[in-house]
């Protein structure tokens, strides 16, 4: 259900963990040997100052800060750039040519020094992509209901709906592959953020229980649902965040698009199924799946800090876990850590617990905890 939803000088992923996660020991791990941290600040000088400061301040968002960072991590990510698990050019290059005791020394440099001071959040309207969402909703109270509860038939309910649905049929809307209405002239002005933050803020609210619809007969629809319970879930509904819950939407809403499915809207097995269907059987599926208990799909009003809880499990500063080669990633440029959990959700970046962990989630989850991250005080 879950699906909604990622520089320079050690830089590829300094969010996320190495493949040290997996039990293995740390390479040339600092309590095996011994740093110079004068001849370190030395290679600092020449190798990395230009982008990561002497100081391991990033010097332009989108560079990773080093410094105060955990002297393990520094080492295993310089590892990664010189075995090419990591692909930024310049980076290999420089790994390419360090000696053993060149990582050790620059990573215990970059360690000792004190962490970057962060800033206070900015407010760039995505802290809370649920608030965000929240105030982009109330553009559609007129039809969807303040909640996205519809009264008006033919009107889709969006309250509970599954989000990357909710995109994608924005998407559908503005690429006109779906029956225009007056309220969808408000979606060119919405960006990609601003959609998916308006899609968790429905998916995220309660669907009402609705009243039997005044045609069809719901113990009719039921064994025809059969065939849908395999993409839209147990009684409509999903847990798939791509494809739509159908319990508890308004009946009229779900005829109209059942026989859309028979001619302008593109999905092929949809097409397959509906097109043997009597307009009859149709108003049965459909009275059975409006009368049918939903539930809210996301939680949208703590998911950011139910996520930054999990992430504390490994990133928080006083946590070390044995065997585990993990960053520190408060007061870590925002703008990095964006990129880094968009390279991870992307598979742009080796595998590893990070990729995992990212795979479901938007861009404006990701923004989200990233600027929370960006925001903490480093330590």
């Amino acid at each position: 259900m879950k699906r909604l939803t990622l520089g320079i000088v050690l830089s590829a992923a300094l969010l996320g963990c190495s493949d040290d996660e997996q039990g293995m020991p740390a390479k040339d791990a600092p309590e095996k040997h011994t740093a110079d941290v004068v001849a370190g600040k030395a290679f600092a000088a020449q190798e990395c100052k230009a982008c990561h400061g002497l100081d391991g301040k990033g010097a332009v968002p989108a560079i990773p800060h080093l410094a105060a960072q955990r002297e393990r991590y520094l080492i295993a990510a310089l590892n990664a750039y010189k075995e090419g698990k990591r692909t930024h050019a310049a980076l290999r290059e420089i790994a390419a040519h360090m000696t053993d005791a060149d990582a050790r020394n620059v990573a215990a440099y970059y360690a000792s020094q004190p962490p970057v001071k962060t800033k206070p959040a900015a407010d760039d309207g995505f802290a809370s992509p649920y608030a965000h969402g929240k105030k982009l909703a109330a553009a559609c109270a007129r039809c969807h209901g303040e909640d996205g509860n519809s009264s008006t038939p033919g009107t889709p309910s969006l309250a509970g709906q599954q989000p990357r649905y909710l995109v994608v049929a924005m998407q559908e809307y503005l690429k006109k592959e779906r029956k225009a209405s007056p309220m969808h002239a408000l979606l060119p002005g919405l960006t990609q953020l601003d959609k998916e933050s308006l899609a968790l803020y429905f998916a995220s609210q309660a669907p009402v229980q609705r009243a039997a619809p005044p045609f069809g007969d719901a113990a009719a629809g039921e064994p025809l649902s059969a065939v849908c319970g395999g993409c839209h879930g147990s009684h409509g509904v999903s847990t798939d965040s791509a494809t739509p819950s159908l319990a508890g939407q308004d009946a009229h809403y779900l005829v109209d698009a059942i026989k859309a499915y028979r001619t302008t809207r593109q999905r092929e097995n949809m097409r397959l199924y509906v097109t043997g269907l009597s307009d009859t059987e149709v108003q049965n599926i459909a009275a059975f799946y409006a009368v049918q208990k939903s539930t809210a799909a996301e939680k949208g009003e703590t998911l950011v800090k139910d996520l930054t809880a999990k992430c504390e499990r490994c990133h928080a500063a006083d946590v070390d876990i044995p065997g585990m080669v993990v960053p520190k990633i408060r007061g870590q440029d925002r703008d990095y850590l964006v990129m880094a959990l968009r390279a991870y959700r992307d598979d742009r970046r080796e595998s590893s617990m990070m990729h995992k962990m990212s795979l479901p989630y938007s861009d404006s989850i990701i923004e989200s905890i990233s600027s929370f991250y960006a925001s903490q005080p480093a330590r």
